[in-house]
């Protein structure tokens, strides 16, 4: 019985030409083999699959053939071709970091490269998944790897570049594998499978380089599972029953359902997709791609985004000309939002079942929202209209409301017909003054009450508001100090009277006096900042009955004050410092948490733990206040803050020479001993 060689290997490259979907990185080795630039290092990096280990063997067998093509391609006929394809060449090796990842093995390695190829021109070093060196090996491997000897060529190979350190980064040559595009896949598969006389649908085959991911081996290694099942004839539903993957016809019976708001039938599919144990996760999201494919088919140009066979492009554009742009849009949506929440989902069928319900009524939601929007563009239109031809816009009034179009211009009265033709319109002018427009002979009617719109406001009159006559006001000016209520005493003065005129009889009051600056400290060229006129007028005397900030803010006593309940004094405060508490300002409950009570002339002392507890309640003072006053009902309430006295220890902080005071009125002897040996207290 003959071994079977799976297709990934039978059919693997070995010329350039033959790599598929790598047309970058061969082209850019044919250059440096036909120009002699080849670095000493090089990095391919991409993921599975791609053709990474494959394109370094093709260069190690091509850089050291003897009879290139003028392609710059191995003869495959030479000595070192022959060695290379019966894996017996002394020229070429190829090591496996995954098992070999140690500083032991990269100093084997590095003893290696110090002989020269006995036949040959390069010695080619193949490193395989490179990034599971560890780094004390990557160390051991910097030096040779930057400075080889001139035969020495090595090719690293990883699938996860961010793992390999930046040193070895920066002494290679680095080349990016891309994944190979699903029409490259399938052409290749469509010539293995001509090779191995497998008859194959273009369907079949293009589903299984869809689900290859970009790598070929994958879509090799499928399709070799799928000859052993179905035999050398090869359909779409044995590719599908076997991979067991959603078929393009679930979702375009899905969506023809939706289209026509037949919800069973929807839920009857999502149930049959259950029954054959397919997961929802996986129907959500195959959902969203085929909407996705539909919303691509809308527009002739972007058909091409969709890489589906052509079979299946010509239903997707089908269903895509029946299917309306905002039904796509807000399907899109809703079923990219259950996608997102179905992990969270508790019933997560009922969940995807409600986006189904959501989805088969959508078309017509989306029907009744453009039905109402032309009914009410017409109701503002007529609206409009019926401000007449000749009104302006409303200008919008300070309270909010539209301003009546009390400045538009005029409309001409109607002149009677004649026979003389009408005249062409004059152009109008480019800034037409504000003219007052006169008031319409009859407004329109009221509304009547049965229809049951009632007016908010008082419409604004387009009329313009008579002028009040100008009345000569009786001009005072106060001439006496004021008293200590606040209430000035007023005098009349006339008109046509000098204010330093006085009535008759009167004492004019002396000017009051302007407090004179205080005179800043010289400063030189210096502008004075705050803190010197702080200090400053902090300096000067205080004048007589003047007040502090703090006492400016309680008012003024004026008769017996009414007595404060202690019980409600005490609920107030404990609510508004539990208030503060409540705001996460833990500084300011702690500064009104504590007991309080007011003495006859409604003060209250507030006794604090320091200084700082005091700027804290003067910050929130006059807040506090306001809110305390208004609660009690007490407005001549007065808070004072005093700092309590801190309590004596009775511990104190002895130095060394009081610790040694102590010891020698205890001990005369240490004393001594101090003299003799000349020791100071201090140590």
């Amino acid at each position: 019985m003959e071994n079977f060689v799976v297709s990934a290997r039978k059919y693997r490259p070995a010329t350039f030409r033959s790599v598929v979907g790598q047309q970058h990185v061969t082209t850019t080795l044919q250059n440096a083999i036909q120009s002699q630039h080849l670095a000493q290092a090089f990095l391919f990096c991409g993921p599975r699959g791609v053709g990474k280990t494959t394109c370094a063997r093709i260069l190690a067998k091509t850089i050291n053939c003897t009879n290139l093509t003028p392609e710059a391609e191995a003869c495959g006929q030479c000595t070192s071709c022959v060695a290379f394809q019966e894996n017996a060449s002394f020229n070429v090796h190829e090591l496996d970091a995954a098992s070999n990842n140690s500083v032991e093995d990269i100093r084997s390695l590095v003893e290696q490269v110090r002989y020269a190829p006995q036949q040959g021109r390069y010695k080619i070093y193949i490193i395989d998944e490179v990034h599971m060196l560890s780094n004390a090996a990557f160390n051991a491997f910097l030096k040779t790897l930057e400075e080889p000897p001139g035969y020495a060529i090595f090719i690293l190979a990883t699938t996860e570049r961010h793992k390999i350190i930046p040193t070895i980064l920066s002494r290679c040559q680095i080349f990016d594998f891309n994944r190979i595009r699903v029409e490259d896949i399938r052409e290749h598969l469509r010539y293995v499978a001509t090779s191995e006389g497998v008859a194959a649908d273009d369907d079949a085959l293009h589903l299984l380089a869809q689900k290859a991911d970009g790598g070929l081996r994958d879509a090799l290694s499928m399709f070799d599972q799928q000859v052993t099942f179905a035999g050398n004839n090869l359909t779409y539903k044995d590719v599908v029953q076997n991979l067991h993957v959603l078929d393009y016809d679930y979702y375009f019976r899905l969506v023809d359902a939706l289209l026509r708001e037949n919800l069973s039938a929807a839920l009857l599919l999502l149930d049959s997709v259950m029954q054959q144990g397919f997961d929802l996760h996986n129907f959500v999201v195959g959902t969203a791609e085929h909407l996705r494919g539909l919303l691509v088919c809308k527009d002739p140009v972007t058909v091409q985004l969709l890489e589906v066979s052509d079979n299946i492009r010509q239903q997707y554009v089908r269903q895509a000309q029946a299917a309306p742009l905002p039904f796509l849009l807000s399907a899109l949506n809703l079923v990219s939002q259950c996608d997102r929440d179905f992990k969270q989902a508790k019933n997560q069928r009922l969940h995807v079942e409600l986006t189904l319900m959501k989805l088969a009524y959508l078309n017509g939601a989306v029907q009744f929202v453009r039905d109402l929007t032309p009914a009410a563009n017409g109701e503002a239109k007529k609206k409009t209209s019926s401000l007449g031809d000749g009104a302006a816009a409303p200008l919008a009034s300070s309270n909010g409301h539209a301003a009546p179009a009390a400045y538009a211009p005029a409309p001409s009265p109607p002149t009677p017909s004649t026979s003389t033709p009408p005249q062409a319109p004059k152009p109008e002018p480019q800034a037409p003054p504000l003219v007052h427009a006169p008031a319409p002979a009859d407004g329109p009617e009221p509304l009547p009450v049965e229809n049951g719109v009632a007016e908010l406001h008082a419409t604004p009159s387009i009329e313009a508001a008579p002028s009040e006559p100008v009345t000569p006001r009786h001009q005072v000016r106060d001439t006496l100090p004021h008293v200590e209520t606040g209430r000035p005493s007023m005098q009349g003065l006339e008109p046509n009277q000098r204010p330093t005129d006085v009535r008759p009889g009167t004492v004019p009051a002396p000017a009051p006096s302007i407090p004179a600056l205080p005179k800043l400290p010289s400063l030189g060229s210096r502008l004075p900042n705050l803190r010197d006129v702080g200090t400053a007028m902090a300096s000067q005397p205080k004048a007589p009955g003047a007040k502090d900030k703090d006492q400016a803010l309680e008012p003024a006593s004026t008769g017996p004050l009414a007595p404060i309940d202690p019980e409600l004094l005490r609920s107030v405060w404990q609510q508004l410092a539990d208030e503060r508490r409540a705001q996460d300002k833990m500084s300011d409950y702690m500064v009104l948490n504590r007991a309080v009570s007011a003495d006859a002339n409604h003060v209250i002392l507030l006794t604090v733990d320091n200084p700082v507890q005091v700027v804290q309640f003067n910050d929130f003072r006059a807040e506090f206040m306001a809110e305390l006053r208004r609660r009690t009902g007490h407005p001549g309430l007065i808070v004072q803050t005093e700092v309590a006295a801190a309590a004596p220890t009775g511990r104190k902080l002895y130095t060394s020479n009081d610790k040694f005071a102590y010891l020698a009125e205890k001990y005369p002897a240490l004393q001594e001993m101090k003299q003799r040996l000349g020791l100071d207290a201090d140590f």
